[in-house]
């Protein structure tokens, strides 16, 4: 028992870069677009969280495992296989994508703190900057465990803010069981589904395991199979999160109006639930908009040094992603319209990490024997290309109106 107890010790130690990167999955726009799909279709949409679940657990393992096998992240692996000019223009638009993610999710820490305590969204805006930037410290300085550690305890202040309401008005579980059956009610409902799955898939997320893992393990290809249970974890508290975001909205929000913005599913839960559950859904949105802040920031710094070899200071790091989400603020621009533009930008980064993503893991040269089976590269190649196309149907779907 004692030898055994030492082992789960040990396996669990070396758990945690899945953590970090899951945050990807439950950050503000996940919440907006799974109360949504909540409060307009019940438990229809049920499988389309499970789906997405499973691709991403695909897409993140596969991330860690070029980290591991390799030594070395994706950005670097990128800029090892381009010419320079096409790598600068890599970066460009690794660097659009940065900006577009700090800016959803900056705005996602500014509407929590106006609805905690009212203050302007440029504050709030400017506050969760500063948070992120002491969060990233941690990192800087402390190393990557302490900051593992940080991260993880906001994952878990997020999955208990977002599930306290279902024990206040349980889910029907016959609708949920129902709700796994794929189908659909409408156009707006494959829409919505579209933008659930689209979604799901950040290009930081995908640049940033294989560097967590680098950074963690080293080269290292014998702990694959601890990573395997690390992404397999993270995967499902990150996936249960955003399934407490929706069922919560199937069970007490549907046919509530004005649901389609963060205030309004705000205003919906304290309207049926109480003061309490509201307090606590907004105090895990705030979690949730510190926390993917920091760790889509990191992001943007492991790209940087992947692809250019270029490192700055962490605060100049910090202000280049940052200041355009302040402008945004400061410009009066509508939240919903900003954090829909987000997406947007977001959409045109996925085919840069996922097609080299699957490419660089199913090559010998690159992989030797831990290259993907055929079957494994099949798949991985469906992912990516279900993703890719569901983002470009969305960014039509949105310039055409």
């Amino acid at each position: 028992m004692v030898a055994v107890g030492t082992r789960l010790r040990a396996g669990a130690a070396l758990l945690g870069p899945a953590f970090v990167a899951a945050i990807a999955y439950v950050d503000p726009g996940n919440v907006a677009t799974n109360t949504a799909a909540g409060a307009r279709y019940g438990y229809l949409l049920v499988w389309v969280l499970v789906v997405a679940n499973v691709m991403a657990g695909l897409v993140q393992y596969l991330s860690a495992k070029l980290g591991l096998v390799t030594g070395k992240s994706l950005p670097e692996a990128v800029r090892d296989e381009l010419p320079r000019p096409v790598r600068l223009a890599y970066w460009g638009q690794a660097e659009v994508v940065a900006m577009a993610t700090d800016l959803a999710e900056v705005l996602g820490g500014a509407i929590a703190l106006h609805l905690l305590f009212d203050l302007p969204l440029l504050l709030g805006g400017l506050i969760t900057g500063v948070v992120s930037t002491v969060l990233l410290l941690v990192q800087d300085r402390g190393g990557q465990r302490p900051f593992e550690r940080v991260i993880t305890t906001l994952l878990v202040v997020i999955a208990v803010g977002f599930a306290a309401g279902l024990f206040v008005a349980p889910p029907s579980v016959p609708s949920v069981l129902g709700g796994l059956t794929p189908r659909f009610a409408d156009a707006d409902s494959v829409l919505l589904a579209a933008g659930m799955l689209g979604a799901t898939v950040m290009p930081h997320a995908v640049y940033l395991h294989s560097a967590l893992a680098r950074a963690r393990h080293g080269r290292a290809p014998h702990l694959l199979p601890t990573t395997k249970v690390d992404v397999v974890i993270a995967m499902v508290l990150a996936g249960a999160v955003n399934m407490a975001m929706l069922l919560l909205a199937a069970a007490s929000l549907q046919g509530s109006s004005g649901v389609d913005t963060l205030e309004g599913a705000h205003a919906a839960v304290a309207s049926t639930l109480g003061g309490g559950i509201a307090l606590l859904f907004a105090i895990a949105l705030l979690a949730s908009g510190f926390a993917s802040t920091a760790v889509g920031c990191y992001a943007g710094a492991v790209v940087m040094d992947g692809l250019l070899r270029v490192r700055i200071p962490l605060l100049v790091r910090r202000l280049v992603t940052l200041v355009p989400a302040l402008g945004v603020l400061a410009l009066g621009v509508d939240p919903t319209w900003a954090l829909v533009l987000s997406q947007v930008v977001l959409s045109f980064g996925i085919p840069f990490a996922l097609v080299p993503l699957v490419w660089l893991t199913a090559r010998r040269s690159v992989m030797g024997a831990y290259a993907n089976r055929c079957g494994v590269t099949v798949g991985a190649s469906v992912v990516a290309v279900a993703v890719v196309v569901l983002n470009v149907a969305l960014i039509y779907l949105t310039v055409s109106g």
